[in-house]
């Protein structure tokens, strides 16, 4: 890895570390889902720091360049972030529905008693 690389990746992880805990202080990023983003800038910072190990990971899956790694990697955690999404979302949507079940039946207990 050059010189250039380790010091694009230093810098987009140190980006991402200011971004998120700026979004956290703003209140427009949760708390819990700051540890993933937080997290991503971690996994950034490894294949420059353990170049090694990357090299490693590069050879057990049978790709050629550590670049492929990184891209099938980069790839795998997308999907998995777009799957947590996805679940969030339909707990949401349930939630959602639920609610406005509830607030149908309170509003016609109120009308009810009204009458």
């Amino acid at each position: 890895m050059t010189l250039h690389q380790k010091i694009f990746a230093v810098a987009c992880s140190l980006i991402i570390f200011l971004t998120i805990i700026s979004l956290v202080k703003k209140g427009r990023l949760k708390e819990e889902f700051s540890a993933i983003w937080l997290l991503i800038g971690v996994v950034i910072l490894v294949p420059v720091l353990w170049y090694d190990a990357l090299v490693f990971f590069t050879r057990s899956i049978g790709a050629v360049l550590p670049t492929t790694t990184l891209f099938i990697f980069g790839i795998v955690f997308l999907l998995v972030l777009c799957l947590h999404f996805a679940i969030r979302i339909s707990r949401l949507c349930d939630q959602v529905k639920n609610m406005a079940q509830q607030i149908s039946l309170m509003e016609t207990e109120r009308r009810a008693d009204n009458k």
